[in-house]
């Protein structure tokens, strides 16, 4: 599903830091408006929180009913696909049944790996990946653009110093992923006036979003399951 010029999509944002931090949500809206299109987010987050936790709050079920959403973006704490990929598809599972009983859409946002173990990345896009092919989910593949561009290059710098946190760059490719995905066009050529990031920078974390996304697209269409 894209969202024409003029129609407002609606989103819903559960996780943790990793979408509180630079304030993820607005960053797309940002890249969304630049295109004229209009995005109204709400974010429910906490702290280090997994899907799980939110469940058990209740705050996320009621907003997922008592408010028409689009999409519902689900983001899972960041090492338990690693660590026990079974109850991360356990949580998904629970938030979809209650996602599609409210008529919108599941979005997993498929995060990255921790800055001192890359080799893990593939595990977590296979626990990601997995879940939603069974649930026909949307993927939004972050994670897969972080590693494509951590590997070409040194700068800008996508984790903080905690080396787990995304910098103003991470968040911002991050941002330009679910561009990508959500509106089905590249982001290149958006300009930016973020302090911090260089035109230059956003330019080249653009053009990796896009690049990260298209075989994306293009499986899910052909129906072959990701690499």
């Amino acid at each position: 599903m894209t969202s024409k010029a003029g129609v407002k999509m609606r989103i819903l944002f559960i996780g943790n830091s990793f979408t509180a931090r630079n304030n993820l949500p607005d960053l797309i809206a940002q890249l969304a408006a630049s295109r004229g299109r209009q995005l109204q987010h709400q974010l429910i987050s906490a702290g280090g929180a997994s899907l799980r936790m939110h469940w058990n709050k209740g705050e996320a079920q009621k907003a997922i009913e008592h408010t028409h959403y689009d999409y519902v973006v689900l983001q899972e704490q960041s090492t338990l696909p690693l660590k026990n990929p079974q109850r991360f598809h356990e949580n998904i599972r629970l938030f979809d049944q209650a996602i599609k009983a409210a008529g919108a859409k599941t979005a997993l946002y498929l995060t990255w790996a921790r800055q001192n173990a890359p080799e893990t990345q593939p595990a977590i896009t296979d626990a990601y990946i997995a879940i939603g092919e069974e649930l026909g989910a949307r993927i939004i593949p972050v994670g897969v653009a972080w590693q494509h561009f951590i590997r070409q290059h040194r700068s800008p710098v996508l984790h903080d110093q905690d080396r787990s946190h995304p910098t103003l760059a991470g968040s911002y490719l991050a941002a330009c992923v679910f561009f990508a995905v959500l509106f089905g066009e590249s982001p290149a050529g958006i300009s930016s006036d973020l302090k911090g990031l260089t035109q230059a920078e956003a330019g080249l974390l653009q053009k990796t979003a896009w690049a990260a996304v298209t075989p994306v697209r293009r499986t899910k269409k052909n129906n072959v399951k990701v690499q």
